[in-house]
């Protein structure tokens, strides 16, 4: 039998209990909203992409690219620190897209995780040229000739 004695316990609710937040949550956060940004063809490095599309392809290893690919983070209890390996789009002003990236990622980050976000560090590995074809289009015009 519970009896009601009229006490309260002490504390908003919100106070009471620690919130923790993975750093693949933040890396999840950054890589989408660094993906948004117009200009941006992908993350991550020619190599990982290549071998990320070979783990794609393996039994059991999940569906889609993965969206941490290209993105790491330090996380702390109230700061991050993120570092962005991208690939832009030919003819985009790689300052401007990543100044873009910088901003949607802080935007983001902070929004969603609650963690102001000292530094965005981006190193732009490639620029993804017109008459390239994607890894994955060449791939799939050779299975269906």
């Amino acid at each position: 039998m519970t009896e009601n004695t009229g006490a309260r316990h002490g504390g908003a609710p919100a106070s009471r209990g620690r919130t923790t937040i993975a750093d693949v949550v933040v890396e999840k956060i950054a890589g989408m909203a660094a993906r948004e940004v117009p200009g941006v063809h992908a993350l991550g490095s020619g190599f990982a992409r290549s071998m990320g599309s070979v783990r794609e392809r393996m039994p059991g290893a999940g569906s889609g690219k993965s969206v941490t690919r290209g993105v790491g983070v330090e996380v702390g209890e109230r700061q991050a620190a993120v570092d962005l390996e991208i690939v832009v789009d030919y003819g985009v002003s790689i300052t401007d897209v990543a100044g873009a990236v910088r901003e949607n990622v802080i935007s983001a980050v902070e929004r969603m995780a609650s963690r102001e976000v000292v530094e965005v560090n981006i190193t732009v590995s490639d620029v993804k040229l017109p008459d390239e074809e994607d890894e994955g289009a060449e791939e799939k015009r050779q299975r269906v000739q």
